[in-house]
């Protein structure tokens, strides 16, 4: 069982990133939010890991950045129906605190919000994980929570869509250029935005 890794970033894809540790690279499956907010290629992290096994795909390694995120994570997959795939999902759309809040005022519609999850897996999610331990911190009470944005509007939407239309994978575009946006600041155009994704892309 490998509970957390330390390592270099290798590679980030869509779905997955390659941390190596020690010369040995693990393949890790993550959510778009944790992928987005992993550091650039060759910094080091640390990931929080769940080694669930299927017959299908046999052992997989799931990673996230925070330990709450892991256990809650494990918490959805115990109940039925829900897989890793949709439990990343769901953490993808709501932090471990902002899950635990819409758990506690039994708001379907942001959990439904999830790919992968429709309204009845969403009420069970909520049945099943009240009063279960799900944050490390308070429950965030947000009613109107929209869906958390990788990318800020404008520049960077532009940005994405420029390198879209280039045939850079959306998940991988919105990575990119939130990377650039960090790095250039708020003030960025366009232009500058797209540079630096290409040369993140190594184009």
């Amino acid at each position: 069982m490998i509970g957390r890794l330390r390592g270099i970033v290798a590679e980030i894809g869509e779905e997955e990133c390659l941390i190596d540790v020690g010369g040995v690279g693990y393949v890790v499956r993550c959510g778009a939010k944790t992928l987005g907010r992993l550091p650039p290629i060759g910094e080091e992290t640390v990931l929080h890991t769940e080694n669930p096994w299927s017959e299908q795909l046999g052992p997989q390694l799931y990673g996230f950045l925070a330990r709450d995120e892991r256990r809650a994570f494990v918490l959805l997959r115990a109940i039925q129906g829900v897989g890793p795939k949709a439990a990343m999902a769901v953490l993808d759309v709501a932090s471990p605190a902002e899950l635990a809040g819409a758990v506690a005022r039994e708001d379907k519609a942001l959990i439904g919000r999830a790919n992968g999850v429709g309204p009845k897996l969403a009420q069970r999610i909520v049945t099943e994980l009240k009063d279960k331990p799900i944050s490390d911190g308070p429950a965030v009470f947000a009613p109107n929570a929209a869906p958390a944005r990788t990318v800020q509007p404008s520049a960077a939407g532009e940005a994405v869509s420029a390198l879209m239309g280039l045939g850079v994978a959306e998940s991988m575009a919105r990575r990119v250029i939130e990377q650039a946006h960090l790095r250039l600041g708020e003030e960025a155009e366009v232009s500058a935005l797209i540079k630096a994704g290409l040369q993140e892309l190594g184009r």
